[in-house]
Order: structure tokens, then C-alpha cells, then sequence
């Protein structure tokens, strides 16, 4: 893979601290805005990166990359994407994939006409835990409730309160709890269970954005609730409970950095399958995986998963009168 990186936020940086350890991925590139170049340059020092760019269209126009990284604020994901996708560049998309089902359903129309790969990078659905737990998810018998909760007071939350408004609680950048944290609840359960049969978000409400906010997912006969919170703090912790046992995950669920099974009458017992201690790490060798091989089968698989998952943002969204973007 030879990528371009859209951005030079903490996920970017977050992500070039472990891209070492991936070397067939060639980092030919990075855009940033004209008053972050210095820390594009930094970036590009430290981690050697071919170019630097302020134009978007100039790093499009290189033919070295065969790939784009879109990690910039939520609502600028569908522009970037579809201009990625109609210069027959492969698009790796932060999450969430878009404001709304109807953008992804366009991006993958378009990528499909194209022969395109188009993934969104969502940590939770390349963890070998996370594969590990859907392995052994029939040992719990019948699944009766499941609660996720990311709550994560936000160092923006205080600005918020005193009339500052930056992307995290900016409602027309697509912010806000369900956006940011929940979204790797959903990913997780949906991961799990598939579509829900009903979907209702009971959030808590400031100047247009939810701060926080409890999810409700109905199943057949399992009922789930995803918390996530920007202006409060909890344990962070997820628990799947079944008429045989149960599974829990400490940590947030785009981590799963281990989980403990107990089944009824034996011992809890705890592992940690993952092959790096980057959470990032595992879904990048897939994704390199995925564009080498052009496994289109397992690209279609993955944005299967992803629009159920924006299936039930929408109807999240929808079920607490928010409107983003």
C-alpha cells in the first residue's frame, strides 16, 4: 500500500507511531491546512514521509499513492472520500464512515463502478479479542443483555460549558457522543448481533449536540444499551451476559485489550489474543492486506457491516431529533 495521510490530527499521529512496524506500507504523503504545516513537516521528519501537501487535488495527483487515509473532522469525511474515490484512489475512512446512511450508500456505489477499495477503519473488527469473543460468544447459552459504556470526560467539555464550540460538540461537524465514542459501542454490538429490530437514543442535550447518551438496540431476545459520555466519567467496561455465563471486557470497546469468560459453575478465565499492543495496528495489516490482494469479497463483507452500523446511527440520530452537518 502506498498511502496518503488526509490530516495531522492525534489519529494520525496516533496511527505513524506504529506504522514502523508495518513496512509494506509506504507513506508517500500527507495534507494538512496551511497553518499546521509545520507540524505536517514534523511528521514527515520524524516518520519519513515522501511530501507534504496543502492541496488536496496536487497529492491526488500523485501516482505513487494508490491509497488516502481520510482522518479529518466527521463531516468532511463524505467530500474527501468521493473526491479520493473519483481519482481512482482506494479510500481507508476514519470512523464514523459519514453523517448519514445515504453518504456511504453514494461512496460505495462509487467505488464499486470503479473497482475500488473503500473500508472504514474501526479498530474493534480486527482485534483478534474481538474475533476471539465472537468465537466463543455460543458458550453463553442464550444472550439475554449486553451493556457497553465509553465514558470519557472531555478535556473540550469545560470550553463547551464557558461558550467555546470546537468540532468534538460542534453539531454542524458532525460531533458529539454518539459520534465519537458510542459509535464504537454500536460497532461492537452490531459486530456481534447484526441489525437491531428497534433503535432508540435517549440523550442528553446541549445547544444541538448530545454531550452524552443511552442507546437502546432491540433483538429478538437480547436487549443491549451503549452508553457514551463526553461530560461525565465512569468505569469503561462492556459485559455480555447469557443464561451460561458471561463475557467482560475491560477498557473501551475500540481497545479490547482483553476479555474474561465465566461460564457457570467454573473458574473466570482471562486472555489477550492480540498480536500488537497498538489497537491500531491489526486492522492496517488487513487493510494492507485487503488493497494488495484486491480481496473485494472481504471489502464487501466489511461495508456490509458498516451499513448496518449507520443504519442504526440514522436511527439513533433520527430517534433524538439531532441533526449534523
Amino acid at each position: 500500500m502506498h498511502l496518503g495521510l488526509i490530516g495531522t490530527g492525534m489519529i494520525v499521529q496516533d496511527m505513524l507511531t506504529m506504522i514502523g512496524d508495518l513496512p509494506a506500507i509506504k507513506l508517500e504523503g500527507i495534507l494538512s491546512t496551511p497553518h499546521s504545516v509545520d507540524r505536517a513537516q514534523k511528521l514527515q521528519g520524524t516518520y519519513g514521509i515522501k511530501h507534504v501537501y496543502t492541496d488536496y487535488d496536487e497529492l491526488l495527483a500523485n501516482p505513487a499513492i494508490d491509497t488516502v487515509y481520510v482522518a479529518l473532522p466527521n463531516v468532511l469525511h463524505y467530500q474527501f472520500t468521493k473526491q479520493a474515490l473519483q481519482q481512482e484512489k482506494n479510500v481507508i475512512c476514519e470512523k464514523p464512515f459519514t453523517l448519514a446512511a445515504s453518504q456511504l450508500d453514494e461512496l460505495i456505489a462509487l467505488a464499486q463502478s470503479r473497482d475500488l477499495v473503500l473500508v472504514e477503519a474501526i479498530t474493534t473488527q480486527y482485534l483478534a479479542n474481538y474475533q476471539g469473543i465472537k468465537a466463543n460468544l455460543a458458550k453463553l447459552g442464550d444472550l439475554k443483555v449486553i451493556e457497553c459504556n465509553y465514558s470519557q470526560y472531555s478535556s473540550r467539555y469545560d470550553r463547551f460549558k464557558a461558550g467555546i464550540v470546537l468540532p468534538a460538540f460542534d453539531p454542524k461537524m458532525g460531533g458529539g457522543a454518539l459520534m465519537d465514542l458510542n459509535i464504537y459501542n454500536i460497532h461492537f454490538v452490531v459486530g456481534l448481533l447484526g441489525a437491531p429490530t428497534a433503535v432508540k437514543y435517549l440523550a442528553n442535550l446541549d445547544r444541538g449536540i448530545d454531550t452524552s447518551g443511552m442507546l437502546i438496540l432491540t433483538y429478538p431476545t437480547t436487549k443491549v444499551v451503549c452508553i457514551g459520555a463526553k461530560d461525565c466519567t465512569a468505569p469503561i467496561q462492556s459485559t455480555i451476559q447469557g443464561t451460561d455465563g458471561s463475557i467482560v471486557v475491560a477498557g473501551p470497546t475500540n481497545t479490547v485489550a482483553s476479555y474474561t469468560t465465566t461460564l457457570r459453575a467454573t473458574a473466570a478465565t482471562t486472555v489477550n489474543q492480540n498480536q500488537h499492543a497498538h489497537r491500531m495496528f491489526a486492522e492496517f495489516a488487513e487493510f494492507d492486506r485487503m488493497i494488495t490482494t484486491h480481496d473485494m469479497p472481504r471489502v464487501r463483507q466489511q461495508l456490509a457491516h458498516s451499513q448496518q452500523v449507520m443504519a442504526v446511527v440514522d436511527q439513533a440520530l433520527s430517534s433524538a431529533e439531532l441533526t449534523l452537518g
